[in-house]
């Protein structure tokens, strides 16, 4: 291996910091499934999965997690954090199977005099005791420095001191934290180096929190400095504003810095939205690499450039991370944009009918409507008032009621290439039941395949109208195939339901192929 391309280690910590994310609280089926997406499809090198003593229902999602790994040989690969409480959390973690311990240790003196309110030479006596207990029941110790950022600040000698009874030990891994993410790039290479320097054959992780936005920065800043590990979580979840989020720093690691990790880029986005979904908290449509605009060209100039030698584009390409560039369709997107997604449709047109597309798109977009790929064969029928959507379904009539204490039904008659059907069901909403009732006509009468929904969307104008238009949007998987239909009504139901007749005409299509 080349010096100038160094390893780099990536520890996972979504299932211990990120969970300390507000409002986010993982199921232990949930933390297992989030492990084994982290292990065997990211291929983290290790996963901090909880913190000890927490709750009886984190001591079995830990016990699942690790009876799991103990089957794939995996088990060194995953973590709990403990503290510095005797035998109670080495006791606590060996009992759910797991083998490795992160010990919360104090790295600054303000912390170790004034929450434990002990001398450093007490904290040591107590750190070198719980790792003597763990090392004899054959448990690793790794230990984070907490509050190492302002020990290194206010404190240097007392975590120079504590640095030099510990190198002693069997400790594996020096994990240090800028616990309330007050540190810049310039500081983290000054203290990263200053630790290098005096302590050269030591493994260092580094901990960045992103009260500052500079999470990313700094774990960038870590590696220019000699750190071989790094913690990262998946969407950048974690306490206060976050963690480094894995998705940036693997491509800036690879882009930046040559660097080699062993993360599979390609899963990194059905990972991350299997974390969003999990979690309940949502991903900026904006965040780098998995948010879902930001391989989204919106200017018409921008799409003109890529059909020019890409004119337009960097390393950081859709495919690397399983995704694929879209062009935006709205007011500024202009005949190029057009174009492109007319082509992925395998629709072509002259110039005088992309001129009447064109100012049709823009209007649209003066109006704050979006307009998805799947609408523009039915723009095309409008404007130029020619058969380009073939209608191959059509909802000739449904009856959707809700009433207190029952749940929701539905009821409709669909036209299917020439045929009706006729289906009724329950669901846990208007909607839920109008699509459980499609599924049973798709699914059971016609024995095909049905759509599965992967996002829904409900934009509504702000002023608090209630005659206002609601634009639904529905994102669809279908086939290996993701598209987004797009449904506008005064009443959220019946949007949907535009929406999901525009999916079912284009699964019509291609199964007509």
């Amino acid at each position: 291996m080349k010096p100038n391309h160094p390893k780099i280690e990536i520890m996972d910590t979504t299932l211990r910091d990120g969970e300390q994310t507000s409002g986010v609280s993982f199921v232990p089926h949930e933390k297992l499934m989030i492990a084994r997406l982290l292990l065997e499809d990211l291929k983290v090198d290790r996963v901090e999965v909880a913190s000890a003593r927490v709750s009886e229902g984190e001591f079995d999602a830990v016990k699942m997690i690790c009876d799991w790994a103990a089957r794939r040989n995996m088990l060194p690969r995953v973590e709990v954090l403990g503290f510095v409480d005797g035998h109670v959390s080495v006791d606590w973690i060996h009992a759910t199977g797991c083998r490795v311990i992160n010990l919360l240790c104090k790295g600054s003196l303000k912390h170790c005099t004034c929450q434990l309110q002990k001398s450093l030479e007490e904290h040591i006596e107590d750190i070198l005791a719980v790792v003597n207990y763990a090392n004899e029941q054959d448990m690793e110790v790794n230990v984070y420095l907490e509050d190492w950022s302002n020990g290194m600040k206010d404190s240097p000698e007392y975590v120079f001191q504590l640095m030099d009874a510990l190198i002693q030990t069997n400790i594996q891994r020096y994990m240090l934290p800028d616990t309330l993410g007050i540190l810049n790039p310039l500081q983290v290479i000054e203290f990263m180096r200053k630790m290098v320097k005096r302590y050269p054959h030591t493994h260092f992780d580094f901990h960045a929190h992103n009260d500052y936005d500079l999470a990313v920065s700094n774990v960038l800043a870590a590696v220019l400095s000699g750190c071989r590990g790094l913690h990262t979580t998946i969407n950048g979840l974690g306490e206060r504003a976050g963690n480094a989020p894995l998705a940036s720093v693997q491509a800036i690691l690879k882009d930046h810095f040559s660097a080699i990790t062993s993360i599979d880029e390609s899963r990194l986005n059905d990972v991350s939205r299997v974390v969003e979904s999990y979690s309940g908290i949502v991903i900026p449509a904006n965040k780098p690499i998995v948010g879902e605009n930001v391989f989204t060209q919106v200017a018409g100039v921008h799409a003109d450039g890529d059909n020019k030698s890409n004119l337009y584009c960097n390393d950081l390409l859709p495919e690397r991370f399983g995704r694929k560039r879209e062009y935006a369709l709205g007011k500024n997107s202009g005949k190029a944009n057009i174009r492109k997604n007319l082509e992925d449709l395998g629709l072509q047109l002259d110039e005088d009918a992309m001129r009447k597309v064109t100012e049709r798109i823009i209007e649209l977009g003066d109006k704050k409507e979006l307009v998805t790929q799947e609408d523009l064969p039915y723009i095309v029928s409008d404007v130029l008032k020619h058969g380009v959507v073939e209608e191959r379904v059509n909802l000739k009539s449904y009856i959707v009621n809700l009433a207190f204490g029952l749940k929701p039904m539905a009821t409709l008659r669909i036209e299917i290439n020439g045929k009706e059907y006729e289906e009724s069901s329950s669901g846990d909403g208007q909607y839920d039941a109008f699509v459980r009732a499609l599924r049973k006509v798709y699914k059971v009468t016609l024995g095909r395949k049905f759509p599965m929904l992967t996002n829904y969307a409900v934009t509504i104008p702000p002023g608090g109208r209630t005659d206002a238009f609601v634009q639904t949007v529905i994102t669809w998987s279908y086939e290996d195939k993701i598209f987004r239909t797009r449904g506008l009504d005064a009443d959220q139901t019946e949007a949907a339901i535009k929406a999901t007749v525009k999916m079912l005409n284009i699964i019509e299509g291609e199964y007509g192929k």
